[in-house]
């Protein structure tokens, strides 16, 4: 599954991602190109920091827990990652952005490598995710509505002098 995100990120000048049609679900969309075609796609650890907008140091720490452990290397021991590689760091930030505890992200990446057998596994730890999200955006709707009752207040109140003083 390809859902690399870069609209928040730095991205070479060369990679043009127009923005998702309003009237097409983003998850349905065509994935987003990737910075090489298959079989030449070897990228050094600063390449990735700079498509993906995460730290060398994140990139090893998630080697390094489990979180990325098939990234290949070179003759010389440098990390070389793949589009396949920049496909998971981009679902990884997804996950990121659910709130998803890194603990839990790690016990996916378990269930990945252990096979079909941990589809379900998987698919009740995404639906978990789900509801934890669903639950959130509620929360932020609430928020939403007392900024803009907060702010209406405001914008009312400093229209009332100026009706006083006509």
């Amino acid at each position: 599954m390809t859902v690399i995100d870069r609209t928040s990120r730095s991205t070479p000048a060369t990679i043009a991602h127009p923005p998702p049609s309003p009237a097409v679900d983003a998850c349905a969309a065509a994935p987003t190109p990737h910075p090489r075609p298959a079989g030449q796609d070897s990228y050094t650890i600063s390449e990735v920091v700079a498509f993906t907008g995460l730290t060398a140091h994140t990139l090893r720490w998630y080697e390094r827990i489990g979180l990325m452990p098939h990234v290949d290397r070179s003759h010389t021991g440098q990390r070389r990652f793949s589009n396949r590689d920049l496909d998971w760091l981009a679902f990884v930030g997804k996950l990121r952005l659910t709130g998803m505890p890194v603990a839990d992200m790690v016990r996916y990446a378990e269930l990945l490598r252990e096979g079909a057998s941990t589809f379900e596994a998987r698919q009740e730890l995404l639906e978990a995710t789900r509801r934890d999200v669903i639950t959130r955006i509620a929360e932020l709707h609430d928020t939403l509505a007392v900024l803009d009752h907060k702010i209406e207040f405001y914008a009312g109140a400093r229209r009332a002098p100026e009706r006083h003083s006509a």
